[in-house]
């Protein structure tokens, strides 16, 4: 029997799903799975194994199957399974949520800035699944309230990144959309403010991302050797302010702070992002109006100036593509209006790309 053993893991430093294949050896005994599973598996029960075969977690050669299925040789079982158990203990709280899509199954959200997206230390209420544990339970009061954010969040987006996000109401959805997005299959469209006038229309940025060396909070981009994780992201340029730009980025990978890594690492670090230096002034210059206005914009969208515009997958229980797509939040929306009128009126031709 051999093993391989992945983390899928979206855009924040908390895993969210541990990813086991096992390919079952020649010579293997016809045996049930849940407890071919369980011998192989530490500190998990039959019953548990049992629940999460139910719900979808686990599949044989692609599909699923029932508890009493017979394993035999040459199998290729997939296992998924929640890393974090703290993510079971999340207090109901009456917290306003913007919902784009909501059905038995799942429930597309527009996230705002400032909103951490799950607890965690230091942040143990007011968060994004608190108000999801609550409306939940408005919806059905008897439900178990230990299976609340049982299924929940399948990706997660930074505490001042705003857009779309999907969250998962069953086992099903959460075994079908965790898959898509280990697979990389769901469409993630973004659009950024980035400091600098970008050298090409479009291109593709490709670097490992891990944690920094120095600061562990960060990560950085690594571009060779093997160290982090495989990243790749997908750039088109939207308008150019001669000292900003206007991009939009596809994500073929969703690794965490993947955008504003890779973007830094080409020399254009996100406006105002204020983790990786993008809260001063990289490009212009120095006099006090231009300084000026750049604090200004740093006012009207004082976060890193990132949205999560688009998102589209298979439905789980349908198989159909779905695709919801938010506009620019306010902050940002004003921030590029200002800067567009500055360059005009610096005399600069303001370039849309077609």
């Amino acid at each position: 029997m051999s093993e391989d053993l992945e983390i899928l893991q979206e855009e924040t430093p908390e895993e969210i799903y541990e990813r086991r294949s096992f390919t079952v050896d020649r010579g293997q005994e016809p045996m049930r799975i849940d407890k071919w599973i369980q011998i192989r598996t530490e500190n998990i029960s039959r019953n548990k194994i049992q629940k999460g075969i139910d719900e979808g977690f686990l599949t044989v050669n692609g599909k699923p199957v029932k508890s009493n299925y017979k394993v035999k040789a040459g199998d290729e079982i997939l296992l998924m399974s929640l890393v974090n158990p703290e993510h079971n203990e999340t207090k109901p709280e009456p917290i306003p949520l913007n919902i784009v899509f909501e059905d038995e199954d799942i429930l597309v959200l527009n996230k705002p800035a400032n909103m951490v997206v799950h607890p965690g230390v230091g942040n143990h209420t007011g968060t994004l699944l608190n108000g999801i544990a609550y409306h939940l339970l408005q919806q059905n009061p008897d439900i178990d309230e230990e299976k609340l954010p049982r299924f929940g969040l399948v990706h997660r987006i930074d505490k001042n990144t705003t857009g779309l996000l999907v969250v998962a109401k069953t086992g099903m959805a959460a075994a079908s959309l965790a898959k898509q997005f280990f697979n990389h299959t769901v469409s993630r469209k973004y659009t950024a403010l980035v400091w600098g006038d970008m050298e090409n229309d479009e291109g593709t940025i490709e670097a490992h991302i891990a944690r920094h060396e120095r600061h562990r909070k960060m990560f950085d981009a690594y571009p060779e050797g093997e160290t982090g994780k495989h990243a790749i992201t997908h750039y088109t340029v939207i308008e150019r302010f001669n000292y900003v730009t206007l991009v939009e980025c596809e994500l073929e990978t969703g690794r965490t702070h993947q955008i504003r890594v890779h973007m830094k690492h080409i020399g254009h670090t996100l406006f105002n992002d204020w983790e990786y230096g993008g809260d001063r002034i990289l490009k212009g210059t120095i006099y006090t109006k231009y300084k000026q206005f750049v604090d200004n914009c740093f006012t009207i969208c004082p976060r890193c100036a990132l949205h999560a515009k688009t998102l589209g997958f298979k439905h789980p229980r349908t198989g159909e593509d779905v695709f919801f797509e938010s506009p620019l939040p306010d902050d940002m929306a004003n921030v590029i209006e200002k800067w567009r009128n500055y360059v005009k009126n610096k005399g600069f031709t303001l370039a849309w790309v077609e």
